[in-house]
């Protein structure tokens, strides 16, 4: 599950991560909360986009310097700089996402749930509580950071024994984007039959 070029940076450095972000634990961790994050429709078509806040969109440079770090295997200075990046821009979902993938590549699942719950708390809290009346497609760049950070989510629900949410945060992403671009419909198939065999136990 974690990506290839986290692994082989965290096998070269094993610094300590930064704590768990506020609002990480289960009480909060799928409730709505204030962002920067908006959604609008694109123009032409039955579609919706994320729409990141200034902050976000001038660091993205400053993303680019953090993965080259991670691929010279300078983990420890890539995890420092993500640090900074959110200390000015909190809602940048980027970089919680790539803070995940570390702590999840390090076999801390509790703090890779604080990062992508994090991520994907803010991404929800900026549609509509109905609901988005169209898809909001992974095949669109800005999407992508909610949809990678909700399956990143997902996953270390599940690893942490909490099947009810873990399957919540995989029919959020199918209701965003039923066409399953990250392939999660078959976790939750899977995930669904081994809670109903667990109960018969």
């Amino acid at each position: 599950m974690p990506n290839k070029t986290i692994l082989a940076a965290k096998r070269k450095s094993k610094p300590a991560l930064n704590p768990q972000p506020a609002g990480a634990d289960d009480q909060n961790l799928l409730r709505r909360r204030r962002t920067e994050l908006r959604v609008k429709r694109r123009s032409n078509e039955n579609a919706w986009e994320l729409v990141h806040p200034r902050c976000a969109l001038e660091r993205m440079e400053d993303l680019e310097e953090v993965r080259k770090m991670l691929d010279a295997g300078e983990v420890d200075v890539a995890i420092d700089e993500l640090r900074w990046l959110l200390d000015g821009c909190s809602d940048f979902v980027a970089a919680h996402r790539l803070l995940g993938e570390l702590a999840m590549a390090d076999g801390d699942f509790r703090l890779a749930r604080g990062h992508f719950g994090y991520a994907y708390n803010i991404c929800v809290s900026a549609m509509p509580p109905q609901g988005l009346p169209g898809p909001l497609p992974y095949r669109l760049p800005v999407n992508q950071g909610f949809f990678e950070s909700a399956k990143g989510l997902a996953w270390c629900l599940h690893q942490l024994d909490k099947p009810d949410m873990a399957q919540a945060v995989l029919e959020q992403m199918l209701k965003c984007d039923p066409s399953d671009p990250l392939g999660v419909r078959a976790w939750h198939t899977q995930w669904k039959a081994d809670q109903g065999e667990g109960a018969e136990a």
